[in-house]
């Protein structure tokens, strides 16, 4: 329901691995679902610390009877997967909870890097793959899918009447966060877009040129990476999702 992309490309896993990664996917929805339903950001910080004395006890193989933390015991058990992943991810999103948008692409960048590749981490593991050039690799296409998942989801902040694109590049192109809530398609927003988009490129192309590198079986958790190519060979992807999304013409100014 919440992440249908990424469960589709678990079922091509191997089968001795596919209850262990939708384990990781599941905590991962469950981590990212709580800035979307709290009011306050410490009742966000509640949850999180839920989840972070859950991967205490998980380690201590005294799981709490949450389904989730449960499965998440019986992979860490299955393939020995390290909680200093998990405890990456938790940290990131909590701080986070104070949605504000990113100071620059560094920030960004940083941000995919513990969580999204922390995730990749985790389900490299869980495929038994223990090689640095994989990890490079996830450390790479987390970075890319991070960004891709904030351009795609333009639309649905704007609705939200909130922007999360990093400032240093707004400001780099003149562009306002009213322009893009109301969707003010302009050449600025699309450089803005694009410029953003090709650096999602960027780490895609670092990541292939390492592929020779990498074991066979780790390919198959990067299937992710799929998605992302369309999108990053539309630099100005963001800005097409913008017009669909409001029906309107590039040049019209709402």
């Amino acid at each position: 329901k919440y992440d249908y992309e990424n469960y589709l490309t678990t079922l091509l896993l191997p089968k001795d691995s596919r209850d262990s990664v939708f384990a990781i996917r599941a905590f991962n929805v469950e981590i990212l679902r709580i800035k979307d339903i709290i009011s306050q950001p410490e009742s966000g910080k509640m949850r999180m610390e839920f989840w972070k004395n859950a991967i205490e006890l998980i380690y201590k193989n005294e799981s709490p009877q949450q389904p989730i933390a449960l499965e998440l015991m019986k992979a860490k058990g299955k393939s020995k997967l390290s909680k200093m992943w998990f405890n990456r991810i938790l940290n990131e999103r909590k701080r986070r909870l104070d949605d504000l948008p990113y100071h620059n692409l560094e920030e960004l960048e940083a941000y995919s890097e513990n969580t999204i590749s922390s995730l990749l981490y985790l389900i490299l593991e869980s495929l038994g793959v223990r090689c640095s050039h994989a990890d490079h690799a996830a450390s790479h296409i987390g970075k890319a899918y991070g960004i891709v998942i904030l351009l795609r989801a333009i639309p649905f902040h704007c609705k939200q009447k909130k922007v999360y694109l990093p400032n240093d590049i707004l400001i780099k192109h003149a562009v306002s966060h009213e322009d893009v809530i109301r969707s003010r398609i302009s050449n600025a927003i699309k450089d803005v877009t694009y410029e953003i988009a090709s650096l999602a490129n960027s780490h895609l192309e670092t990541a292939r040129l390492i592929r020779s590198h990498i074991p066979k079986i780790a390919r198959a958790g990067f299937l992710c990476s799929a998605f992302m190519t369309c999108h990053c060979q539309l630099g100005d992807m963001a800005s097409l999702q913008l017009l669909k999304h409001y029906n309107v013409d590039s040049e019209t100014d709402i």
